[in-house]
């Protein structure tokens, strides 16, 4: 895909988190941003922020759960702002609590944003992009697609569905030969207001699995995949990595290491939870969380294997000259 540079580029939960941090960063590319979310303060910073670092960036008020409000969202953005090149999907909710804690309504409500708002909004994307043969669709995924964790089995249970349904939909779009491109990012523990504003029904205020990172670093990987489509999923950090390999080789073991740490790991002793949910109603409807949560003095900037992710054909190249000119090397030694 060609640079992100005026292009028209579809962001949905823009107004905080990873969403928020990703629109900043297409606006220092210069690119036109149309923002999709439900919070009225959030959108509205968010634009300006889009606007501040250079770019272009337009409201659209919606709730992803409801196809139809995204539907005539993905027509008026056609409509005003051009041809929609990239969408990007991040939106979501959960709840913070132990499976026969949570409601019926309280899932069915998680999995229509979590799950069925990435559906809706596929469905919207291919509907615009599907007459130019043209576009890219790039889907916030999670460590927690392949490894479910206690405490969220309402959002593991989505990123699972995401997963499955994005394989779906990238396999039918090859066999077709399409020109739209569908990827996954798989991303780590990440400093965001989620744990401000999510329903949690915890004694104590949730925390992201260690190790942490900030949005910008799940950003910088969003705004990559979103340059370069045609790959079928990048890992973000280490801990990713690690997470989705030792998934791999011994599922049955980390079952137990999580049924001892799990829940512990994910709440903090320093304070109480919020109060505050935004799993019917938006949390910045009228307060700006904006990208980052309450864990910055924690959380990492930078991730090593998310740049070796980017560059592993150069770095394999690298690697292997190395390892001849290294054999090469013995063998001249043994011969003299």
């Amino acid at each position: 895909m060609a640079p992100l540079r005026g292009r028209v580029v579809v962001v949905t939960g823009a107004s905080g988190g990873v969403g928020r941090a990703v629109v900043r960063m297409l606006g220092a590319q210069g690119a036109k941003v149309a923002l999709i979310a439900r919070g009225t303060a959030g959108l509205g910073a968010a634009a300006v922020d889009v606007g501040a670092e250079g770019g272009t960036g337009q409201v659209y008020e919606a709730d992803v759960a409801d196809y139809e409000q995204v539907r005539h969202a993905a027509e008026r953005i056609e409509k005003e702002m051009g041809p929609i090149a990239v969408w990007i999907n991040t939106a979501f909710s959960s709840v913070f609590a132990k499976f026969t804690d949570i409601s019926p309504e309280e899932y069915e409500r998680t999995t229509a944003v979590t799950y069925l708002g990435y559906v809706w909004c596929t469905k919207a994307a291919l509907d615009v992009m599907g007459p130019r043969n043209a576009g890219a669709i790039v889907q916030t995924g999670s460590a927690l697609s392949y490894r479910g964790i206690p405490l969220q089995s309402a959002y593991c249970g989505a990123k699972h569905a995401i997963k499955g349904f994005t394989e779906s939909v990238r396999t039918e779009l090859m066999g077709d030969g399409s020109g739209i491109d569908i990827t996954l990012v798989q991303l780590p523990a990440v400093n965001t207001p989620q744990f401000d504003w999510v329903l949690s029904k915890l004694r104590r205020h949730p925390q992201p699995v260690p190790p942490i990172y900030q949005p910008e670093v799940a950003a910088r990987a969003i705004v990559y995949a979103a340059e370069h489509p045609e790959r079928k999923e990048y890992w973000v950090g280490t801990s990713t990595a690690l997470t989705l390999l030792a998934q791999r080789a011994a599922p049955a073991l980390v079952d137990r290491y999580l049924a001892r740490s799990g829940a512990k790991s994910q709440v903090t002793e320093e304070k109480a939870p919020t109060g505050v949910a935004n799993l019917w109603e938006p949390a910045d409807e009228s307060t700006d969380y904006g990208a980052h949560g309450s864990f910055d003095s924690r959380s990492h900037e930078r991730s090593p294997q998310l740049w070796l992710s980017q560059h592993r054909r150069p770095v394999l190249l690298t690697l292997a000259a190395g390892t001849a000119a290294a054999v090469a090397a013995v063998v001249r030694f043994r011969r003299s």
